[in-house]
């Protein structure tokens, strides 16, 4: 049922005009009544409509694409493919034939990702693109399917691009899931290949989709290789994905363990980060040390040497979930798709040196 202003009126104790100048802001009200008048709003999840001109349709031309960086290439190749797709369809808007996309950047944030969605659900957005992991919260995971099953009961189409689906929600139109668990175990395969035993992992936010199943497919390598690969939650190290943390971690994995010859980025940015603290020791890669990383962004071919890495089809995922999105494409089977996960070996792995690194 839906919540009318009245009912937040009654639950504030306050009357609908209180309500409507709380909302507005175009009317001086008390501290204290502003305060229960917002939490009236959150406890019954009330809307304010949107638009006056968003109302004569179910939805409006307005597409929300959340991303965590729009900055990270990751995101950005996404949410670009996506707005190719939602931008380039005639005859789907009401006007000029095209949709209007908005890219929402979330810094990762929890609360503001649930704040985007109900600025969404206000403007009545035709669809929502959700891109990269999610966070494993049982709280934000029950009040992201509760906003995403309103905003589906509103109209608006929901595709999940580069996230695993939200358990029991049938709000989604699609979920494209990348193949994070087996590009992972790949990976760390090759590198064992190449006699590799001591491999250094500087893994993710621990909290996320994205650095859980990266770092179930590299540990399922070494729990199939047998002994011998020493302490995988010592050679472990979490943080951001950025070229700092990468940096700092892989520095702290060579303290506790001198003897690593190689080390894994959570992701390419963070592979470099890597790079720069392998050759600050004075090491080689990959003669010394063998670096790899998981994307393959535009610049891991460039790296010197070049990046071994897992490829993504970022744009092709993108554009995909934007053609979702635009009901242009039909679902997959069941709403689900897995997207595959390529190894590129390039010139930064190489073989083991018997006895470990040498120092210089």
């Amino acid at each position: 049922m839906t919540v009318t202003l009245a009912d937040v009126a009654a639950r504030a104790r306050v009357s609908p005009a209180t309500v409507s100048r709380v909302l507005n802001g175009n009317y001086p009200v008390a501290a204290t009544t502003r305060e229960r008048v917002l939490r009236a709003v959150d406890e019954l999840d009330y809307v304010l409509n949107g638009p006056a001109s968003s109302l004569a349709a179910a939805t409006s031309d307005l597409v929300g694409i959340l991303v965590n960086d729009i900055a990270d290439p990751f995101f950005g190749i996404m949410a670009g493919a996506a707005q190719t797709e939602i931008g380039g369809q005639e005859g789907t808007g009401r006007g000029g034939g095209e949709k209007l996309a908005v890219v929402c950047n979330t810094g990762g944030s929890p609360e503001r990702e649930l704040t985007y969605l109900t600025l969404l659900q206000r403007q009545r957005a035709a669809a929502v693109i959700l891109t990269g992991g999610a966070l494993e919260d049982p709280d934000h995971i029950a009040a992201m399917a509760t906003k995403l099953s309103k905003l589906a009961d509103a109209g608006t189409r929901v595709v999940l691009c580069g996230r695993p689906p939200l358990p029991d929600s049938e709000a989604i139109v699609a979920a494209l899931a990348f193949d994070n668990r087996g590009g992972g175990r790949r990976l760390t395969e090759h590198l064992l290949a190449l006699g590799h035993r001591k491999i250094g992992y500087v893994a993710g936010p621990a909290e996320r989709t994205t650095t859980r199943h990266r770092l179930e497919g590299h540990r399922g390598a070494l729990g199939a290789g047998g002994e011998g690969f020493g302490d995988l939650e010592v050679l472990t190290v979490h943080g951001a994905y950025t070229r700092r943390s990468g940096y700092e971690a892989t520095l702290e994995l060579l303290r506790r363990a001198p003897d690593l010859t190689a080390v894994i980025g959570a992701n390419d940015t963070v592979a470099l980060g890597a790079c720069a603290a392998v050759r600050d020791q004075g090491l080689r890669i990959p003669e010394d040390i063998s670096v790899a990383g998981f994307d393959d962004l535009p610049f891991s071919v460039d790296a010197m040497p070049a990046l071994t890495t897992v490829r993504l089809p970022l744009y092709e995922a993108g554009a995909r979930a934007g053609r979702l999105a635009m009901g242009t494409e039909a679902p997959p089977p069941g709403g689900i798709a897995t997207i595959g996960a390529e190894l590129m070996v390039r010139g930064s792995t190489g073989a083991a040196r018997v006895g470990g690194p040498l120092r210089g």
